[in-house]
């Protein structure tokens, strides 16, 4: 099998209302989708890129661009089963950056796994057919957080992740107020950098009987020296996100025993291949991993949950990012009952050319 072809289509999403993180707020997001085409015509691969500046450091320029420079010279008439070398190949090329190696990955996995004909998880060892996800309020006031968790559990979600690191007496009193109205769902705290050791001591001790089951990034990442102290005076588990964006951060985090758990998200690690790297890594230290998302369409975050289905010890997934837009540009490729995200069953990551076509007229 070769790469025929290769078509770029570029999505400017709309949320549909703005979410607050501690740095920054949302209300809007491009996606990119990598189309390669095949000498085998009915098997063609897809693959999504989320551009974020603060994360992965690119723009949707710098990925078109790339996608002009770069990937359609290196990408045409090349086997898509040597992904590993393809991958290797972008990696040495300095303008590539995380979401656009993710989006070849992708598109390349996706490829290989119509060829096998199975889901993705499948081909790639499948160990479970399903994950739940928790579903993310952003930072709101504290009637708005409370309602938002209202509606969210009336949908059927029972793992919700609040999001905090500005104002902590107000976290910790959401935190509170949702655990006493609801006490038997699952809650996580995202503080995206937000705290100091100090006050990150404090805020887990004033939850203590909270009983969260993530405490997600609470430090800046120029503070990461800091949080082996942290994960001895807390008992809530300590995750690291913006901490880890590369294989290296992980075996950094690893061998200085620093956190407790690791968020790998494909989009900023930079592709399947690679979070299977870095998921061996934290399961040679002993460490869960959680799978999550940057702002993604469904395409995106199929590749997420195929991911998260391939392995023992990726327990938890944060694959809910798709729920903010006002329109999706890939539908169906999964199914969320209650929570609980399925895979298609398509081969892949769950398109085919034929339900392609019929987007596009």
């Amino acid at each position: 099998m070769r790469i025929t072809g290769l078509e770029l289509e570029r999505y400017d999403l709309e949320l549909s209302e703005p979410y607050t993180i501690a740095y920054e707020t949302i209300s809007s997001a491009t996606n990119f989708v990598l189309r390669l085409q095949t000498d085998k015509g009915k098997i063609e691969g897809f693959g999504c890129a989320a551009p974020d500046v603060p994360v992965t450091g690119e723009t949707p320029d710098d990925v078109q661009r790339q996608f002009e420079d770069v990937l359609k010279p290196l990408l045409q008439d090349r086997d898509p089963f040597n992904y590993n070398r393809i991958i290797h190949e972008l990696r040495m090329e300095d303008s590539i950056k995380s979401s656009v190696l993710n989006m070849v990955d992708n598109a390349l996995f996706d490829l290989v796994a119509k060829y096998a004909g199975v889901p993705l998880y499948k081909y790639l060892g499948g160990f479970r057919e399903s994950i739940p996800t928790s579903v993310t309020i952003g930072i709101l006031p504290l009637e708005e957080t409370i309602q938002k968790a209202d509606q969210f559990i009336e949908q059927g979600f029972y793992i919700i992740k609040l999001k905090g690191g500005v104002d902590m007496e107000e976290d910790i009193e959401k935190l509170r107020i949702v655990r006493k109205k609801y006490p038997k769902i699952r809650l996580r705290f995202d503080g995206n950098q937000g705290y100091k050791l100090e006050e990150a001591i404090h805020f887990a001790t004033e939850i203590g009987d909270v009983n969260i089951e993530i405490f997600e990034q609470p430090m800046a990442t120029r503070h990461e020296h800091k949080f082996s102290e942290l994960t001895d005076q807390i008992q809530q588990p300590v995750m690291a996100d913006e901490s880890l964006k590369t294989l290296k951060d992980s075996f950094r985090l690893a061998k200085n025993n620093r956190v407790d758990m690791i968020n790998v998200k494909l989009m900023k690690v930079g592709g399947i291949q690679e979070g299977l790297n870095i998921n061996s890594v934290a399961k040679s230290a002993g460490y869960e991993v959680m799978v999550g998302c940057l702002d993604e369409c469904q395409l995106g975050i199929s590749a997420g949950l195929h991911f998260a289905l391939s392995r023992r010890n990726i327990e938890f997934a944060d694959l809910d990012s798709h729920l903010d837009f006002t329109h999706d540009p890939y539908p169906g490729l999964f199914h969320l009952k209650k929570g609980v995200i399925y895979p298609n069953e398509l081969p892949g990551l769950g398109i085919d050319k034929h339900s392609y076509r019929r987007k596009r007229k």
